[in-house]
């Protein structure tokens, strides 16, 4: 039995097709709202997958630490480069 078809505005953006793209980019909320929705979805992809595991291992909080020394240094290149 087939599945039906999955709507443009449903899709990933892995799963858009390029000549796609701008009707789905079209299809995106951005009021406030919804970027702050987009966010909390994020967050809690990567706390599902990577946080809140029954197995856990470094991954999830390693990638944590590695951003904050990232923007850490970012933040600070003007004083370190002086």
């Amino acid at each position: 039995m087939a599945q039906p078809p999955v709507l443009l505005k449903d899709m990933k953006l892995l799963d858009v097709k390029l000549g796609q793209l701008p009707s789905w980019v079209a299809m995106r909320d951005f009021t406030p709202g919804g970027i702050l929705g987009a966010i909390r979805r994020g967050y809690n992809r990567y706390y599902n997958k990577y946080i809140d595991v029954r197995k856990g291992g470094l991954g999830g909080i390693s990638m944590v630490l590695a951003g904050y020394v990232l923007i850490s240094y970012i933040w600070s290149y003007s004083h370190l480069s002086k």
